[in-house]
């Protein structure tokens, strides 16, 4: 049977990008950049096979991801090259034992929001085609330019197209292709689509619609827009799988669980079977800017459950008032409960979690992305917690631990179940 194979190109040093790390292993929303490129095809009825091009020095990091993931799909790690005609090389020569007819997409390993739209299209235009290329119009005008600098042509910009990946191709005529530019010792292309144009003439090399979300991180700030359009699709991301058959029989804690958001959630935990204890200072006089306090909580649980699966912090304080109006205590209580208090449920948590396997689930509000006018300590402390989720994700990652933080605005929390959405997932994210 002929196999649709889809080739992670993580071979890429990111020398533009800065850094300890190349970009595909650099934190997004808590997950390395390349985990969200591998999810995507992981998760796609299209795709049987997932083959991963890494440099030599980064192949054991890219073992522990795929061990992490538990990815069935991805069936080798090979050396690249140093340069991305190598690197694609190294691909066609360990699948040079399967039929010419398969097809084969090659897709950039730091293009992490592509669409399963676009995998779909691209293998259903290979049944037609021996070659495809992804693309999206230019909203700018393009130029050429000679060696110094000014303008040599300006082409009609409707005919112009930028283009992204995955390449797609039937693996005989990619192969046929590399193979006479090794031959004319040629191996300078932009894309392998070039390779095809270049080499195979009378190959027509068709095109599929991209997507605007699906960016190439090349710079740091491409890391900020990314988080962007992750967070825009949170909304309809989980909407399709809202069961909570997985609270059966859990125990959760929910500090600042008697009103709004706390409050829903110990509601739909206990109708789903969770055991739920609740702590504030209203119910049961915790309080969590108190550590100790909160370290004995948690040890009573612990005691009458024998574990602790869910603890879940969305406990808040929102005085909104002009900074130089606020007066020294409600300073304090504002960095406190919203900042202080969520570190000590942390520090608290900790041996539990890791015990269970378990889960820390933070909440801010959307206003953490920006400062606004009467809500300084607010939203700047909401930007500590996202900041702070994201720092223990990593911290905690080889203690099993997830770490997740939910920042949407509240109309959501209406449509989308929030235990569930983080629950989901098998690694750490901010939501």
């Amino acid at each position: 049977m002929n196999k649709n194979i889809a080739v992670i190109l993580s071979g890429g040093s990111g020398s533009r990008f800065g850094g300890a790390l190349p970009k595909q292993f650099t934190k997004l929303a808590g997950k390395a950049v390349i985990e969200y490129t591998i999810d995507v095809f992981e998760q796609s009825e299209f795709i049987d096979e997932i083959l991963i091009v890494a440099q030599a020095a980064h192949i054991e990091r890219t073992l522990d991801l795929i061990k992490n993931n538990k990815w069935r799909k991805v069936s080798r790690v090979i050396s690249g090259g140093e340069e991305r005609f190598d690197s694609t090389y190294s691909a066609l020569t360990a699948l040079k034992n399967n039929d010419d007819t398969c097809k084969v997409l090659f897709h950039d390993a730091v293009r992490p929001l592509v669409t399963q739209q676009i995998i779909k299209d691209c293998i259903e235009t290979l049944d037609n085609f021996d070659a495809i290329d992804v693309v999206i119009p230019s909203a700018d005008t393009l130029v050429e330019v000679y060696d110094d600098g000014c303008i040599s042509n300006i082409p009609n910009r409707s005919m112009m197209r930028r283009g992204q990946t995955p390449q797609g191709f039937k693996l005989g005529s990619i192969q046929e292709a590399y193979k006479q530019a090794i031959d004319k010792g040629r191996k300078q292309f932009t894309c392998d689509c070039g390779v095809i144009r270049a080499m195979l003439p009378h190959v027509r090399v068709a095109t599929v619609a991209g997507d605007d979300r699906n960016i190439k991180v090349t710079y740091p700030m491409d890391l900020f827009i990314a988080e962007k359009f992750l967070q825009a699709g949170n909304e309809n991301a989980f909407i399709a799988n809202d069961s909570l058959d997985f609270l059966r029989d859990k125990v959760v804690v929910i500090f600042g669980g008697t009103s709004g958001i706390g409050l829903e959630i110990n509601n739909l935990a206990l109708l789903n079977g969770a055991k739920v204890k609740v702590a504030s200072r209203s119910h049961n006089g915790i309080d969590i800017t108190d550590l100790e306090g909160v370290k004995g909580f948690l040890e009573s649980v612990s005691e009458e459950y024998g574990k602790i699966d869910y603890i879940v912090n969305t406990a808040g304080l929102l005085i909104k008032k002009p900074i130089d109006l606020l007066e020294l205590e409600e300073i304090s209580s504002l960095i406190n409960i919203n900042y202080v208090g969520a570190v000590n449920i942390a520090i608290a948590s900790k041996v539990y979690l890791k015990k269970s396997r378990g889960m820390l689930l933070n909440f801010t509000s959307s206003s953490y992305t920006r400062g606004r006018a009467f809500y300084a300590l607010y939203s700047s402390t909401n930007a500590a917690i996202v900041n702070f989720t994201q720092a223990l994700a990593e911290e905690w990652i080889n203690d099993g631990i997830k770490v997740n933080c939910i920042n949407e605005p509240p109309r959501l929390y209406r449509r989308v179940d929030c235990l569930s959405q983080a629950a989901l997932s098998d690694s750490q994210r901010l939501s």
